[in-house]
């Protein structure tokens, strides 16, 4: 087994996750996305993935003043919400980040989006694999078109306070699922701030065709090595902390590419289980 230094792999993801060279500017967070496949847009603590945030900031909490300098990357993301540039949505653990559109297909044939979006829907609802609430606002999405978050919570008659959670957590349910994203912002609400949400499978029509070309066990595969090409090294059990696949998949892909060469198992100083590593951190 080979073994690595904590060193080597901090040297490695200093220069994948953007430390040694921040992001200047969109278009250069762009490229980077592309890079990469799939990016977090703040950290998530305990989670090992590269964030815009730490790009563009540095390696530090992110700060409650909204004078950061920092903060520049929110501007970013909302002018970049209606370009197509790429796919943003919460997807990775739930949590608000960025996807290539060339790794977007893959999410999207691991997503319950088999056949048609318009009718999909409700066999997830009648197996009970979808809530009531992202019924109704998947639904307003549909035969509305585009609506900001105010519009939208008014047509599925959850504007009032106590509905607030729920809501929330559907529009959640649903980015998780491929099913809705955020495109573009309103000034709309107390705040003049809103996003305006859409069908995936409208803002972007050509994803489940693109999607249809890729098996199940071939998206997790190329998922997985992407994950840690980009991380360098990490325990085995980050790539299913990471997907959130069902119980095993993550597992098997895993072995899979252990078993093909692609990935490898190291010792870690000062870690008492094996790694997982990319073989381009030997090349590094």
């Amino acid at each position: 087994m080979d073994s690595l230094t904590e060193n080597q792999i901090r040297a490695y993801r200093a220069q994948t996750y953007r430390l040694t060279h921040p992001v200047k500017n969109p278009e250069d967070a762009r490229t980077w996305v592309e890079e990469r496949g799939f990016i977090l847009f703040w950290p998530i603590k305990g989670v090992i993935l590269p964030s815009l945030w730490a790009a563009v900031a540095g390696e530090r909490p992110v700060p409650d003043e909204h004078d950061d300098p920092g903060h520049i990357t929110w501007g970013w993301k909302d002018q970049a919400l209606d370009k197509k540039w790429w796919y943003y949505a919460k997807v990775l653990r739930k949590r608000a980040g960025f996807i290539s559109l060339d790794i977007a297909p893959l999410f999207y044939a691991l997503s319950e989006n088999f056949g048609s979006p318009e009718e999909d829907y409700l066999d997830q609802y009648r197996q009970g694999t979808l809530t009531q609430e992202a019924k109704t606002i998947y639904e307003a999405l549909l035969h509305e078109g585009p609506l900001h978050t105010i519009a939208l919570r008014k047509a599925t008659f959850m504007s009032a306070d106590e509905s607030k959670v729920r809501f929330e957590r559907a529009l959640t349910e649903l980015q998780a699922d491929f099913k809705v994203l955020p495109t573009g912002v309103a000034e709309a609400g107390a705040w003049r701030y809103a996003y305006i949400y859409d069908c995936t499978h409208r803002h972007f029509p050509w994803l489940p065709e693109r999607a249809h070309a890729y098996g199940i066990r071939e998206a997790q595969r190329t998922l997985v090595e992407c994950y840690f090409r980009t991380v360098g090294a990490a325990p085995a059990a980050e790539a299913s902390k990471i997907f959130q696949w069902p119980k095993g998949d993550a597992e098997k892909a895993l072995q899979e590419l252990l078993t093909a060469g692609c990935l490898r198992q190291a010792e870690i100083e000062g870690q008492r289980t094996p790694w997982v590593a990319t073989n381009a951190l030997w090349e590094h």
